[in-house]
């Protein structure tokens, strides 16, 4: 219950909030990283950039431990001061300051890959894209914008590791109406490097999905392995069921 009522908060949050509604921008396939170093660096992640402002009061540190990590490196690497190993992840910064300076709260990122899944992709693949389409924007408050989601109130939190980058526009002929003009996304343009190439930002923003959406479900690869071992058991107890069903009425007859 408890779990389903973080799920429905999100989703009923998230349009509103930091991650919106979405728009018509088409989403990129998030690679599938579920090996354990992937998951760890994701953790790493979102520890250090996610977790300023976001809370994921769902989980606690020592869950860590099932993706390889020990107290000790928990303790180390991923902890504040402050915290403990068995501690809920929440942010430090209170409700009041996040509405001062974002203008609303940002939402618990708990299941947040699993709120945001629709049809037009997995919660995953959105935020994979959504992580990967900000664009500096000197008109916004925060002077970010986003391609997936256009007028974000989120700041860029990675724009250290990608860097500094404009959106490019430009105006084409409506293909439905001839006399109306369309502005169109035409790329991005680097402004300023950042500190990791193109492939090592995205591949380091997949480990951070892939920890998202692990975080949302801890338990998602044990229910599979334990509902492959349930249809396999049925698959037997229809067998025996067949067999002494045509052995009864063999008997029978």
């Amino acid at each position: 219950m408890k779990f389903l009522k973080k799920l429905i908060a999100a989703a009923a949050l998230l349009p509103a909030l930091a991650f919106g509604a979405g728009g018509e921008f088409p989403l990129d396939k998030a690679p599938e990283r579920h090996d354990l170093a992937s998951l760890q660096n994701g953790a790493k992640l979102f520890v250090n950039y996610c977790l300023n402002c976001h809370s994921a009061a769902s989980m606690r540190y020592n869950r860590l431990r099932d993706i390889g990590l020990t107290d000790d490196q928990i303790r180390t690497n991923l902890l504040f001061a402050t915290d403990k190993v068995g501690d809920l992840m929440k942010t430090a910064m209170s409700p009041a300051d996040a509405k001062v300076w974002f203008g609303a709260v940002p939402p618990d990122l708990s299941v947040i890959a699993r709120a945001r899944s629709s049809g037009e992709g997995s919660g995953a693949d959105w935020i994979y894209t959504y992580l990967r389409t900000y664009y500096r924007d000197d008109t916004r408050p925060t002077g970010w914008n986003n391609m997936v989601f256009p007028s974000v109130g989120m700041p860029h939190a990675l724009w250290e590791l990608q860097g500094v980058r404009s959106a490019k526009f430009e105006d084409v002929k409506d293909p439905h109406d001839a006399k109306k003009t369309i502005h169109r996304f035409a790329g991005f343009e680097q402004v300023t490097p950042g500190k990791m190439t193109a492939l090592q930002y995205d591949t380091a923003v997949a480990d951070l999905v892939s920890y998202m959406s692990w975080m949302a479900e801890p338990v998602a690869a044990k229910r599979k392995q334990l509902g492959v071992l349930v249809l396999l058991f049925l698959s037997l107890l229809v067998v025996l069921a067949w067999r002494l069903s045509a052995s009864y009425w063999k008997e029978v007859r």
